[in-house]
């Protein structure tokens, strides 16, 4: 069965309203578990790149991605959870995960159970909650993985 029903959720997913990239968070984090989240994308056959600047390279540990100096070129670890749908992590700060997913991939009942699954995966493997906000809204996360309860949930009321 699934977490969310695309029908309550459907304004959640509307690019419009959140944003096409909402900002999902796994906060209170150190760099063991960026390493964790690491492990588990190397582990988990989904497609993933890592890239520095214009360059695709070799994923490092992530305490030396972490201690980049501030100057150098962006990192991003591009993560294909299912074909056709693709979350940016940016591993700037090791007190939080952070990421971006697009909604236009996430479309329909079977985006909704992606996501879901997805952030049920993370939240799992590190055992933290992983919140998914409007983009630029931080504060007010609409949905998320709750570890007390093992599923995602909504956290916000949603206006149809």
């Amino acid at each position: 069965m699934s977490d969310l029903l695309w029908d309550s959720v459907q304004a959640l997913f509307d690019p419009d309203l959140m944003g096409a990239l909402p900002d999902v968070t796994v906060p209170d984090t150190s760099v063991q578990d960026w390493q964790a989240m690491f492990d588990l994308v190397q582990s988990s056959g989904w497609a993933w790149e890592y890239w520095v600047g214009v360059e695709v390279r070799p994923l490092p540990s992530a305490s030396e991605v972490l201690s980049r100096p501030a100057d150098a070129d962006a990192a991003e670890l591009h993560v294909w959870p299912d074909p056709g749908v693709l979350a940016i992590f940016r591993p700037t700060s090791p007190a939080e995960i952070d990421f971006d997913i697009d909604l236009r991939q996430l479309q329909g009942q079977n985006g909704v159970d992606t996501l879901c699954d997805f952030f049920r995966v993370i939240g799992r493997c590190l055992g933290k909650p992983v919140t998914m906000a409007a983009e630029g809204d931080y504060d007010h996360p609409v949905l998320g993985f709750d570890p007390i309860v093992d599923r995602v949930v909504l956290l916000a009321e949603v206006c149809r």
